[in-house]
């Protein structure tokens, strides 16, 4: 009973923290002429309501794809729609067809950031608390502490505030995690059919559930569940794209909107290897748009591969949520046309891990949303951005002792290191230099911050920060994509856990 009480406290705070912060402020308002990721939520309503289905992700006079055209799968434009339907019963100005455009008021705001906080508190909240409650061999102080974490992680209270997809990524791992494979297999499915970006996501869902099939048998048990998979996502898919699939033309116009090649291998200044490197070799002109799509891919499926084969080959739900980490690491770090607030989907598989390695996963979180800064000055949420910042930190040292016991067995190193000694005899791994880095690193990522803020940067020079930001959050990340993937490739616990799968 305690443990629901205490539970129930740190679901509370960390509510009234986020919807605090969600009414600090609005990503591009009274910024015209495209108002930022605000007007973007709200012109999706007046297109999904005033338009026919068909009209929804093609351009016309009533629908100009240049300002907040649609691009994400079915499900986003459905949700759209049914708030759209809510925004016309309060007030039909809202989202009117053209007149509209580029609409503030106290009271559509609250209004907006409503919507959002109810869809959170249906599906994002409740996947959060129920994954944290039901952790095996985890103290209740550890499953409060990683559920309260998890709620005040400030790169998912300050980037877009509504993490819809999220959530039903979130379920779905849920249900993989206690052998509900369909349940699972549908609600990422629908995560998958709310925002593309699931992607990253995907393959380790496909290498767990097809290596449980092949350990199931696919002559027997394995072959039944196999075929249930297929049924599940079938259905899925067809819901969420029966509307669209009536023409070629129309199937082919969503995609293009999807996955829109054109924009190039990144955008902005992302913390990525591409963006990284442009700054030395200026890889955009010195490639065609085709080489960097096939270069992009190659690197992304060699980095991704060791991981996913492990998976499929010795499935356990502990592997599951590391090659969760490392899978969308890889897409982050080396695929096609990545956006900065993308490390959010690195993100929340990290937030799954934070009781088992909590030192380099609040390591990681802290660095994540240090590198989303750009962005985050961009809307004016500096104040906000420091301020959850710090509250995230102390929090974390406060559940997590972090620093009492950075151990090879804390940091899950301890198969790799008995490895290592094979080979070199008296091999330890550093973990007294893996405390002076922590130091270093979050020294160094203050006073990046400090500096963004407060200094002009030179004349000549002016993205010098952004780029430095990014220079600095790319690092950690290559980093940390070989810690994920050390530990999920010699941790001898997965092998164990495959007993479990029946």
């Amino acid at each position: 009973m305690k443990e629901w009480q205490s539970m129930a406290i740190a679901v509370l705070l960390g509510l009234t923290v986020r919807w605090v912060v969600s009414l600090n402020s609005y990503s591009g308002a009274g910024k015209p002429p495209m108002f930022g990721d605000y007007e973007a939520q709200r012109h999706w309503q007046e297109i999904t309501f005033n338009l026919p289905v068909k009209q929804w992700y093609f351009n016309s006079s009533d629908n100009n794809l240049q300002y907040w055209g649609l691009d994400y799968p079915p499900l986003t434009a459905y949700h759209s729609l049914v708030c759209a339907y809510v925004a016309q019963f309060i007030n039909p100005d809202w989202i009117a067809l053209h007149t509209s455009r580029g609409y503030e008021s106290n009271q559509h705001k609250l209004f907006m950031r409503s919507t959002v906080f109810v869809a959170d508190l249906m599906i994002y909240i409740p996947a959060v608390v129920l994954y944290c409650c039901y952790l095996k061999e985890t103290s209740t102080q550890k499953k409060i502490a990683s559920a309260f974490c998890t709620l005040l992680y400030p790169g998912l209270l300050l980037i877009d505030y509504g993490h819809f997809h999220l959530g039903l990524a979130l379920w779905g791992v849920l249900g993989l995690s206690h052998d509900w494979d369909i349940l699972g297999s549908l609600a990422f499915c629908l995560a998958l059919n709310y925002k593309q970006m699931e992607l990253y996501h995907s393959l380790p869902f496909f290498c767990f559930l097809l290596g449980k099939c092949c350990k199931r048998g696919l002559k027997g048990k394995g072959l039944l569940l196999l075929i249930k998979l297929i049924c599940t996502v079938a259905a899925a898919f067809a819901l969420c794209w029966l509307p669209f699939c009536t023409q070629v033309e129309q199937t082919t116009q969503v995609l293009r909107r999807l996955f829109p090649i054109g924009r190039g291998l990144f955008e902005d200044k992302v913390a990525n290897f591409w963006c990284t490197l442009d700054t030395l070799l200026k890889i955009k002109h010195l490639l065609s748009p085709r080489a960097q799509l096939m270069f992009s891919f190659l690197l992304t499926f060699l980095s991704l591969l060791p991981a996913c084969l492990k998976l499929t080959l010795q499935p356990s739900v502990r592997g599951f949520k590391y090659t969760l980490v490392n899978c969308a690491l890889s897409f982050f770090l080396f695929s096609f046309q990545v956006h900065e607030k993308s490390i959010l989907l690195v993100s929340l598989p990290v937030c799954l891990v934070l009781n088992e390695v909590p030192f380099m996963s609040i390591w990681f979180l802290l660095v994540s949303t240090f590198s989303m800064l750009p962005l985050l000055l961009k809307d004016q949420l500096a104040l906000a951005s420091v301020v959850t910042t710090l509250g995230f930190a102390v929090v974390s040292a406060a559940s997590f002792p972090i620093f009492e016991d950075v151990s090879e067995e804390e940091l899950r190193l301890k198969s790799f290191s008995m490895r290592v000694q094979r080979h070199v005899p008296g091999f330890k791994v550093p973990t007294k230099m893996l405390k002076t880095g922590f130091l270093v690193s979050v020294t160094l990522m203050s006073l990046l911050t400090l500096m963004s803020i407060t200094v002009e940067p030179p004349h000549k020079l002016p993205d010098l920060f952004p780029v430095l930001v990014c220079l600095v959050s790319s690092l950690h990340f290559l980093l940390f994509l070989i810690y994920f993937n050390v530990i999920n490739l010699w941790d001898h616990r997965n092998g164990r856990n495959q007993k479990k799968i029946n």
